[in-house]
């Protein structure tokens, strides 16, 4: 489906990392709920995918039809089953999830915390932003440079 940059997205970020069988049938899932996703009665244009082994990324074209309480609601209850089924965690907003090279690696606010303070995370150090809410962000602004996102602001990084 073939889904517009002004699509409001949710990410929801796993606690460890995906294994193959459970993407595919996670993707099933998504594939199977986005396919019949409505709001009041109007179907929704909505997209599901995993990225990286580790990200759940939900998007709704609201050009189309707009997302309701109801519909976001039903979506948030899909995560839960999904967190119960394959015993991970997807609601733990303070989980923080960056690039140690190529890999990713998420970690507590202590842990960051300490990682900045020995200098294992810089400036430049790459973080994911999941509080971004368009598809156009997803592709520009939610892999970031620290002093670029939130976590900036947040950690009182030192960007001199």
């Amino acid at each position: 489906m073939n889904i517009s940059e002004h699509s409001r997205v949710w990410i929801y970020q796993s606690d460890r990392e995906l294994y193959a069988k459970e993407q595919e049938q996670i993707q099933q899932i998504l594939n199977n709920f986005t396919a019949q996703w409505q709001a009041h009665g109007h179907q929704l244009a909505a997209h599901a995918e995993i990225r990286y082994n580790r990200f759940i990324i939900i998007s709704v074209d609201e050009q189309v039809a707009g997302a309701t309480g109801c519909s976001i609601d039903k979506s948030v209850k899909l995560m839960q089953g999904i967190e119960k089924e394959f015993s991970i965690n997807l609601f733990d907003r303070f989980q923080i999830a960056y690039r140690d090279e190529e890999s990713i690696k998420t970690c507590n606010r202590r842990e960051f915390e300490e990682m900045i303070e020995r200098a294992e995370i810089t400036a430049d150090s790459i973080v994911f932003n999941n509080l971004i809410a368009t598809r156009a962000e997803l592709n520009s602004k939610w892999e970031t440079a620290v002093k670029d996102s939130w976590h900036a602001k947040v950690f009182e990084f030192n960007q001199a």
